[in-house]
């Protein structure tokens, strides 16, 4: 796991930020901004579990492409509009906030330069539900210091404030936020609860950033794959009036099938973690057979037994805690429910693109797979694992078989 430092000064920022994530066991890579000696900014998010921003770039330098947006402060933008598609943590501190007001949609404006002094900065109440700020201490004394004129996107939560500037913290969405003080009580508090969090998503990050870069060309990629989606979704039991889901559904290929099989009367919801995926869903037409639902699989926002049949395509063996997942799964599926897990090759063909063969403890394998469903309170009625597909049906065999 690894967090990227975007910084315009040598300073204590860097240093606070660096200790709060070592003791998250996070590395840092941390690059001098707006310079000639190698620290650009970089084109891509690979590899990055979090962002941070500490200071701004001047309006033209040598790191970026010509255009409006041109020098080290549109490069930075765009690094944090992808930051912001893919929903990787991003902490802007003090000019970092402004440059990440304006990616998310806002502006910032030349501010008056009130001379020095103290402010007094004190949290709002949206502050105490923050992951960040949540056990923040409600007031301190900041030193006075020139701010931009900050114009925030539509959505976004001001979580601290004062009487000279109305937006001295706040987040974008769940995953960006922006700091403009120096106060070191708050900015150490601010920190570590960062890098925890930047811990605790660093699974789906990586699976977000992955897949948000391509969302685009999914489609089109793979739709040679559609008729074995059809084919594994027809050989679930799922009658009229039934509810069905498709876990990890990226562009909801499934979904038309599942659509047939519940009809008019029945419900169909696509679930992804990626938000890039279920947009290109709907550009695909796929809300015609369904909703779609930004969620994580393995704490799904359905209420108990509350579905019929889950389809789940690629999945299962690749979350963190696969266990979790199905245990999970059971908790939403009512008595009988279906699960279906389907891949559009064999288990020996993948492991053959790797130039390996199947491990016997893949949990994928017909022993491991059968234990695992079993536990968390499924029955495994059917496998198959041959070249061109692989499907395991499962049967929820009742609700107490999954406490």
């Amino acid at each position: 796991m690894a967090v990227f430092i975007l910084r315009h000064a040598r300073g204590e920022d860097l240093s606070r930020a660096e200790a709060a994530f070592a003791v998250e066991g996070l590395a840092t890579r941390a690059v001098l901004a707006s310079t000639s000696d190698g620290g650009c900014v970089p084109g891509d998010l690979g590899g990055v579990d979090g962002l941070v921003v500490i200071g701004g770039a001047p309006e033209d330098g040598p790191c970026g492409p010509p255009g409006p947006d041109a020098g080290a402060r549109g490069a930075e933008v765009a690094l944090l509009r992808a930051a912001l598609a893919a929903e990787v943590p991003v902490l802007g501190v003090r000019e970092g906030a402004e440059l990440l007001a304006v990616a998310a949609g806002g502006s910032a404006a030349p501010g008056p330069d009130e001379g020095a002094g103290w402010d007094e900065v004190g949290v709002t109440p949206a502050a105490a539900s923050d992951p960040l700020f949540a056990g923040a201490a409600g007031r301190q004394r900041v030193p006075r210091s020139p701010l931009a004129s900050l114009r925030l996107p539509d959505g976004a939560v001001v979580l601290a404030s004062c009487d000279r500037d109305p937006v001295r913290a706040f987040r974008v969405g769940g995953s960006a936020w922006g700091v403009r003080f120096h106060a070191d009580a708050w900015l150490e508090h601010v920190l570590g609860r960062f890098a925890a969090l930047v811990a605790a998503r660093a699974e789906r990050t990586a699976t977000r950033t992955f897949f948000t870069r391509r969302a685009d060309a999914w489609e089109e990629r793979f739709a040679y794959q559609t008729p074995a989606y059809e084919a594994a979704v027809a050989r679930m039991r799922l009658g009229p009036g039934r509810r069905a889901v498709d876990l990890g559904c990226g562009t909801g290929r499934a979904m038309p099938a599942l659509r047939a099989l519940v009809g008019p009367t029945g419900s169909v919801l696509g679930i992804d973690v990626t938000h890039a995926m279920l947009v290109a869903a709907a550009r695909h037409g796929r809300t015609r057979h369904g909703g779609l639902l930004t969620a994580d699989c393995t704490r799904l926002p359905l209420p108990t037994a509350s579905v019929h049949g889950i389809f789940s395509a690629g999945l299962l063996d690749h979350l963190p805690a696969p266990r979790a997942a199905l245990r999970e799964w059971a908790r939403v599926s009512a008595t009988g429910g279906e699960l279906l897990l389907f891949h559009p090759s064999g288990r020996a063909e993948r492991a053959a693109r790797h130039g390996l063969s199947p491990s016997p403890d893949d949990l994928l394998a017909e022993p491991n797979l059968r234990a695992a469903l079993h536990c968390a309170g499924w029955r495994l009625t059917e496998y198959e694992d041959d070249r061109h597909s692989f499907i395991a049906h499962a049967t929820l065999r009742s609700p107490r078989a999954t406490r």
